[in-house]
């Protein structure tokens, strides 16, 4: 007898919450346990439910595990050359201590547009750990802040994948979705930064050792840090490497054959595949703290070493959480939450009731499997064939794509890597990350449909 969708659902949730919360048992063993009972649940055949589970871990392996390795090295060496340091006192000097939230916001806002949310995380990361050391910042009022810039253009700008299948999907020209989302999404990130301020005034949570209770170095006179450039290298190096590729891509996606922009294009997407780009970047980051602190070949091992330790554990976890989402698709469960949401009386919703449809969709999809932007993907599949003329609806499509945007940013909980990364990178405990940074995005996304509902009535743009 078949286990309807929805019921499997609400077993995978309560089996994670259960093992975490309740019993204390480690996330990756309550993530890859809950991933094979909703597996042995799903339709299939019986010899592949658990057998399947393996292939999901290990696919989601193959997308983010060389990218996680590699940041793992390039954080620390980071911290130890004082390269962090040197960055920070840049940002500092330019916006003032005061001004640290805004200025880690700002940069994960403007660097997740062509990078994925958690390259950008990895990357700024120590930034943000070195600002709270010098300037005494509530640590989750900084890390929050650096979080919720990248989180928000995500989901909003192209070209992320994710916004770029919604203005595909939904027939939106991409510039009206890069300036509509750039609209919306500073107006968001404003008024997030002034919640962010008062929830870390509710929450104070200090900036622990990431790496067992080995302390972190003290920061170091301007006399012994590396240059700004070298310094900013491991961090620009592959942001720039990337987004040539996004760029070059989307130029060349109609280019004939062997010509110097479909050329071009095959040799970007060489140097700029995630984890070709953070392999140079770490090597790079390693040559500066050889340089700098003059270490042996040994030494340099031995850092390369405890990182990738570290390393090691967030990678299990975030593969355990993508095995555990693909489960619940096997499972069905889209289909199950679109039969629920969505019925021929939807076809004649006008004016807001689209807004709040797309970004319920969107949520719902979201916090069954895990992925934004596959939560991204099928809600705006869902809702083209729902969808009337602009004139008909009374605002442009370009709104629909914003609130389901938003959607797919709500309810970010365990069963989401950017959840793990979150919680594993800043050194989190779950039950503290469901406070600051579920709340967080949670809340993100309400303003943001809130904004977005502004802007479809006082800018219709039909």
């Amino acid at each position: 007898m078949a286990v309807p969708p929805l019921v499997i659902l609400v077993v995978g949730v309560v089996t994670v919450l259960t093992l975490i919360i309740v019993l204390r048992i480690h996330a990756f063993l309550a993530l890859i346990t809950a991933a094979m009972l909703v597996s042995l649940l799903a339709p299939g055949p019986m010899a592949d439910r658990i057998s399947r589970v393996g292939s999901a871990f290990g696919g989601t392996a193959a997308e983010i595990g060389v990218v996680i390795a590699m940041a793992a090295v390039i954080g620390r060496c980071l911290i130890e050359s004082g390269a962090a340091d040197r960055i920070v006192r840049m940002f500092v000097g330019l916006l003032g201590e005061k001004r640290c939230p805004v200025s880690l916001m700002s940069s994960g806002f403007v660097l997740s547009v062509p990078v994925f949310f958690d390259t950008v995380f990895y990357l700024l990361l120590p930034l943000a750990r070195s600002m709270h050391r010098r300037t005494k910042k509530s640590y989750v009022l900084l890390i929050l802040s650096m979080g919720a810039g990248a989180s928000i253009t995500h989901s909003l700008v192209p070209p992320t994948p994710g916004p770029l299948l919604i203005a595909d999907q939904l027939g939106i020209n991409l510039g009206m979705m890069i300036m509509v989302g750039v609209m919306v999404a500073v107006c968001t990130a404003v008024v997030t930064l002034f919640f962010i301020s008062g929830l870390s005034r509710l929450i104070e949570i200090p900036m622990r050792p990431l790496e067992g209770d080995r302390p972190e170095p003290e920061p170091l006179p301007d006399s012994k840090l590396p240059g700004l450039f070298v310094s900013l290298l491991p961090i620009l190096l592959p942001v720039i490497l990337i987004s040539s590729d996004t760029v070059i891509s989307t130029i060349a996606e109609e280019a004939a054959a062997g010509s110097v922009l479909a050329q071009l294009k095959g040799l970007t997407a060489i140097i700029g595949n995630p984890n070709l780009a953070m392999l140079l970047a770490a090597a790079s980051a390693l040559g500066v703290l050889w340089q700098q602190r003059g270490l042996s070949l040994q030494e340099l091992a031995d850092v390369v070493e405890s990182s990738l330790l570290g390393g090691g554990v967030i990678i299990l976890i975030t593969c355990a959480g993508g095995a555990f989402g693909d489960m619940l698709q096997q499972a069905e469960v889209g289909p199950a939450l679109q039969g629920l949401l969505v019925s021929d009386s939807t076809q004649v919703l006008k004016g807001m009731g689209v807004l709040w449809l797309a970004f319920l969709v969107a949520f719902v999809i979201k916090f069954a499997q895990g992925s934004s932007t596959v939560a991204m993907i099928t809600a705006s599949a869902m809702l083209a064939s729902l969808l009337g003329a602009p004139e008909e609806i009374g605002f442009h499509h370009v709104y629909v794509a914003c609130a389901i945007g938003f959607g797919a940013q709500c309810g970010n909980w365990m069963n989401d890597s950017g959840f793990w990364i979150f919680s594993k990178m800043s050194g989190l405990t779950e039950v503290e990350t469901l406070k600051t940074w579920t709340v967080t995005v949670s809340t993100l996304a309400i303003i943001g449909l809130l904004f977005t509902m502004l802007f479809a009535t006082i800018l219709p743009l039909v």
